[in-house]
Formats: C-alpha cells, sequence, structure tokens
C-alpha cells in the first residue's frame, strides 16, 4: 500500500487533534447533529411511503437529489436553480432519509415512484431536474412516464456513456473521506469537515482552488452542501445503493420534452463525457458545458439560473 500523502497525513493528525480537544468538541457534534434531525424532521412530509418535502406556489419542479442528499438538499437545488415562483417538490430517493428501500431499487422503479409521487400531489406535469446520482431516475421518468414531463433539467448528472468514468477521485483525500462515508462515522466525517474541509471539498467532486477563490456566499453554499450529508447513518442505504448502480443505455430518441443538461470541464466526478453522450442523442437538447465550477458548480450559481430561467422561456 502505497504512503499516504502530505495532505492526508496532515487532516489525519487534525483528526486527532479535534478529537483530543474531548468534550467541547463531542458537545459541538451533538449539538449540530440535533439540529440537523430537527430540521429534517420539521420538513419532512410523507406520501405513499415516499419522504419529500413542497415549498413555494406557481409551475411545478419535480428536484431530485444527488448523492448523499434528501427531501432538504432537493429544496436547496430547488431554490438555487429556479428561485421564487415555483412549486418545488423534493422527494427523497430509496434509501434516504424517511424512503425506505425496496425490493427493487432500480431507477426504472424510483421513477415510477417519482411518478407515483405528482399523482398523489395531484400534478399532472412538472418540470423535471435532476441532479447528479438523481440524473438517472430523472431520464426513466421521462421514458416511462413521458406525460408527466414538462422539460427535463439534469445537473452535473450521473448518466450512461460507453467508458463509465464517472465516480469519486482516486486520490488519496477523496478516497480516506470515502472510507469515512461507506463506514457511516458520522463524527468523523463532521470532524473532518472542520478540520479536513479542503479534502472534503475534493472528495465532493470540486478541485479546492476553486472553491477557495469563490465568493463568501458561495463558500457559505458548499458548507451548506456538505452540511447536508449529515448524518451519514440516514443516507447510508442510498450512498450505498448509489454506489453499486450501474448504468445501461436508455433509448434517448423516445424523449421528446426539451432537454438542458449542465456541466463543469473541471468537475472532477468526470460527468461531462455522460453529458455530451446524452445531449448528442436526445433530439434538440442542449448542453452547457461550463469551463470551470467543479461538480458543485461553484461560482456558477447564478449564470445557471439565469440559464434555466432563459431556457423555460
Amino acid at each position: 500500500m502505497p504512503a499516504p500523502s502530505p495532505n492526508v497525513r496532515r487532516w489525519g493528525l487534525g483528526l486527532a487533534a479535534l478529537a483530543t480537544a474531548g468534550g467541547a468538541t463531542w458537545l459541538g457534534y451533538r449539538h449540530d447533529m440535533g439540529l440537523r434531525r430537527t430540521e429534517l424532521a420539521a420538513e419532512a412530509r410523507n406520501s405513499g411511503g415516499i419522504d419529500y418535502a413542497r415549498e413555494g406556489a406557481g409551475r411545478a419542479v419535480l428536484v431530485i437529489h444527488g448523492a448523499g442528499g434528501g427531501h432538504d438538499q432537493g429544496l436547496m437545488l430547488g431554490r438555487e436553480l429556479f428561485g421564487a415562483g415555483h412549486d418545488l417538490i423534493a422527494p427523497s430517493r430509496f434509501g434516504y432519509l424517511g424512503t425506505p428501500l425496496p425490493a427493487d431499487p432500480s431507477p426504472a422503479a424510483q421513477a415510477d415512484a417519482h411518478a407515483g409521487l405528482l399523482d398523489r400531489l395531484g400534478v399532472e406535469r412538472a418540470i423535471v431536474a435532476g441532479v447528479s446520482a438523481g440524473a438517472p431516475s430523472a431520464v426513466e421518468l421521462a421514458l416511462r412516464h413521458p406525460e408527466k414531463v414538462s422539460v427535463l433539467i439534469l445537473i452535473s448528472p450521473h448518466l450512461y456513456e460507453p467508458t463509465q468514468v464517472m465516480g469519486a477521485g482516486k486520490d488519496g483525500e477523496s478516497q480516506a473521506v470515502l472510507g469515512l462515508v461507506e463506514r457511516s462515522a458520522d463524527f468523523l466525517f463532521w470532524a473532518a469537515s472542520k478540520v479536513a474541509h479542503r479534502s472534503v471539498v475534493r472528495f465532493l467532486g470540486v478541485p479546492p482552488e476553486v472553491e477557495a477563490q469563490a465568493s463568501p456566499a458561495e463558500r457559505a453554499r458548499v458548507r451548506a452542501l456538505i452540511r447536508s450529508i449529515l448524518p451519514l447513518s440516514a443516507h447510508t442505504e442510498g450512498l450505498r445503493l448509489d454506489g453499486s448502480t450501474v448504468l445501461a443505455p436508455w433509448p434517448l430518441e423516445r424523449i421528446a420534452v426539451p432537454t438542458l443538461i449542465v456541466t463543469a470541464t473541471d468537475d472532477l466526478y468526470q460527468s461531462e463525457p455522460g453529458a455530451r453522450f446524452t445531449a448528442e442523442r436526445i433530439k434538440g437538447a442542449e448542453l452547457l458545458a461550463l469551463p470551470s465550477g467543479g461538480h458543485l458548480l461553484v461560482g456558477r450559481t447564478e449564470a445557471v439560473r439565469a440559464h434555466i430561467a432563459k431556457f423555460l422561456r
């Protein structure tokens, strides 16, 4: 096994120092986790066994969160991408928060669950936004229930392409954080977010220098997205499912709704190849390939929101 990189050793020592700080650190962790659980419970609703949140009024938008998310992350992303004047509907996908993992957890079954939720909420058609690992069920929804989808928007999407290159970085920092996620190590991930922020940012697919140079508002957004992954123990089954899902080719030529796909060239999760492959096969699809921003499109929020608004018009 290769020796750990200096950065991995450095944040490992930071975790050790934080653990040595003892009681105050533990109290801080317990306080933050208590707030998270209170927030999640306050927003959550349930319909047909599906955990979801809903806010706003106007044109309906189904926001399908990425890996490590849930209904709260979906609402956060919906506000960022669409702004006011929309009816945001954010389900927790299979294995996340209050949505159990069924016998068939495939993207196709998840799409059927999305359609069922829209039916129960009385929503005939919606803009469907699939973010990262939420993209496969968004594509399946457009294929299996085209009458429910008015517009398809895919953001930093996990999509099929022949080389199947998308995934967490193989560098030592990303793999170290991945190890915490795979073990549902709530306290250690929380601690890493404090003393090894750079490593967690890299694990989330963003070049650390891009986040470091971003505005205070964008850096606060990144911290909020990191916080949305906690508690890991409430996301474990969904994370394992996303990590084991292997995508097969879709009959993309059958998708007939207006489609916008957004990616960044420096996305460390390498969403661009799948985005291009998909955009080339959906008739009339528009591809917005940004030069930087990483997987979280850091520093590009306002530009992406404006582009989506223009696209919807």
